[in-house]
């Protein structure tokens, strides 16, 4: 009866797998209708359905969401970008945005004990404001070990930093112009700080058409730096990983635990479509059709976050990731304001 059951493994996916898919459509919609951001839509509307992830039915369906579209979904984000994008920023703006990435994961790190928080959680919110936002949340979370806060945690990240991002997207363009930026250098500023890809095309083309493309390429290339960021932090975890998740399975979680690789399957695939893409392989509207299952695949996933966390649950998180995100989100941009100024000055 052993194909039975594997024959009966997808039928199990479907009501919750559905029911993700039917959050992240309404989410959508709103977002196209009425602007606003797609994810903290998915995740709001997900949450306020909590009460649906209770039925047993659902359960297999929104944690395969959770998890295997999760991967997935980053995976495919790989086919934005090409070597040569990265190349034509010049050794001067990869150097900032490098320093800004890396002294942002780190200040993360360091200032999660000091509010009390965990390392994992100082590594999950260095990462999302360091690289891209939302996204890059749910990639590092992926890699961190799983706790019974670690759900609730990724998605206060999710929430907060989303909130920061579209702060950023109308704050960030005035200081460029009020500063008189040249487009390069406003491109650099709101590609290298704003956390999430479609907040910096919204800053970037409030400016100019210059600047709008070169705040894409600038965030381009921090999407890039992900599989860098989880491949090190996938390390740095490893053994707390795996010994998580022979605690859930002690617990009563049916899972498998299995020996965790150090790469995970989404950044081989993530890698692939950057080679693809940079080799030409990849035509255009292919590329753009698998970033946007990219985009469709994170919204899925996040839905189904949110129907796993309620309300109350949330605001157990406290005030301590709201302070953090705050904090390196002010460092990011001082950061590169400061680099923008030594440049300017001939410095650098």
């Amino acid at each position: 009866m052993g194909w039975l059951k594997t024959f009966n493994r997808p039928l199990q996916l479907i009501p919750g797998a559905l029911l993700a898919i039917t959050v992240a459509m309404a989410a959508t919609w709103v977002s196209t209708a009425h602007g606003g951001p797609q994810l903290l839509y998915a995740l709001l509307f997900g949450v306020a359905l909590h009460y649906l992830s209770a039925d047993a039915k659902a359960k297999p369906g929104i944690e395969f969401c959770a998890r295997n579209v999760l991967r997935l979904g980053v995976g495919l984000l790989g086919a934005r970008i090409t070597a040569g994008q990265i190349v034509g920023l010049g050794w001067t703006t990869a150097a900032i945005v490098i320093g800004a990435v890396f002294t942002t994961l780190l200040m993360g790190y360091a200032l999660a004990q000091r509010l009390g928080m965990s390392r994992a959680e100082g590594t999950l919110s260095g990462g999302s404001v360091a690289i891209c936002g939302a996204s890059a949340a749910l990639a590092i979370s992926s890699v961190l070990p799983r706790t019974k806060d670690s759900e609730r945690f990724t998605l206060m990240v999710v929430v907060t930093v989303t909130v920061f991002s579209t702060i950023a997207m109308v704050l960030y363009p005035l200081i460029a112009r009020a500063w008189g930026l040249p487009p390069e250098l406003a491109g650099l500023f709101l590609g290298g700080t704003i956390h999430d890809v479609a907040q910096v095309v919204g800053a970037g083309y409030t400016i100019d058409t210059a600047t709008g493309d070169y705040a894409t390429i600038v965030k381009l290339f921090r999407v890039s730096m992900l599989a860098v960021v989880v491949v090190v932090v996938s390390v740095m975890f490893k053994a707390e990983r795996e010994r998580a998740e022979r605690e859930w399975q002690a617990a009563g979680d049916t899972g498998v635990v299995e020996q965790q690789p150090l790469v995970p399957w989404f950044l081989w695939l993530f890698l692939a479509l950057v080679v693809v893409n940079s080799a030409g392989w990849l035509p255009t509207e292919l590329a753009q059709g698998v970033s946007a299952v990219s985009r469709l695949c994170l919204v899925v996933a996040i839905a189904a976050l949110g129907l796993k966390t309620s309300f109350e649950q949330l605001a157990k998180a406290g005030w301590q990731p709201i302070t953090l995100l705050l904090i390196e989100t002010v460092w990011m941009a001082l950061f590169v304001l400061l680099a923008i100024a030594l440049t300017q000055s001939g410095w650098v």
